[in-house]
């Protein structure tokens, strides 16, 4: 039985890309309109005993009626394909994710405050040092011990990133534990923790975040110069 949410989604979006100012569309340049063939029942069942959980609700009745993933928000939903027999989900910074941790619960919080702030209070000036090759390698080796920190593979366990949007910014989708089926942003790039997408204060399920992506992307083309 078809999830009628997703009913007509891919005709929309392959008729997005057969149109001029669909090149106009954010992020388009990267995934170029193409949707990956959509899982069948089988290859789902398959990469769920493999991973060890059954994916959110949304997201698995999209990889069965719309495609297993391509043209989406930013440069597109990364895609999750079977690669010698072992199936992983393939785009920048996918294998940030930990596929045998994704049937532990997404942990609640972020890294305790109180390392942070004794990481933070160790973090070197550059006035404290006489040379500024001794500050650079001072600076090199904390921003070693605060990545150890903030990318700790148990601080995204039960998830997977499902996009990037440049700069090394992702967004990842929780499927297990409280927060399952929502998306949350990475920002640690920039020094900005994971958070939750919200709207008006309401956790971003996935189905929420491709359709708006969807219906913004149909607006812009729809408004885009005749010839473009």
């Amino acid at each position: 039985m078809v999830d009628q949410r997703w009913t007509g989604v891919r005709a929309r979006v392959m008729a997005l890309g057969a149109q001029r100012a669909g090149s106009e569309v954010f992020g388009a340049l990267g995934h170029r309109w193409v949707l990956e063939e959509p899982l069948t029942e089988d290859e789902l069942a398959k990469l769920e005993g493999q991973i060890g959980v059954r994916l959110p609700e949304e997201y698995r009745a999209f990889l069965m009626h719309v495609g297993a993933g391509g043209a989406g928000p930013a440069y597109g939903l990364f895609p999750v394909r079977r690669v010698q027999g072992r199936w992983r989900w393939e785009g920048d910074g996918a294998d940030m994710a930990d596929l045998s941790m994704l049937a532990e619960p997404f942990p609640e919080q972020g890294p305790d405050p109180k390392t942070l702030d004794a990481l933070l209070a160790e973090r070197p000036e550059e006035e404290d040092f006489d040379e500024i090759e001794e500050f650079d390698d001072a600076i090199e080796a904390w921003d070693e011990r605060w990545d150890a920190v903030m990318f700790a593979p148990e601080r995204t366990a039960g998830a997977i990133v499902i996009c990037h949007l440049g700069c090394a910014l992702r967004e990842w989708l929780i499927i297990s534990g409280s927060h399952r089926g929502t998306i949350w942003s990475d920002g640690r790039a920039d020094d900005i923790d994971l958070v939750p997408l919200l709207d008006d204060g309401k956790p971003v399920t996935f189905a929420r975040w491709y359709s708006d992506w969807l219906e913004k992307a149909e607006r812009t083309v729809l408004q885009a110069p005749a010839d473009a």
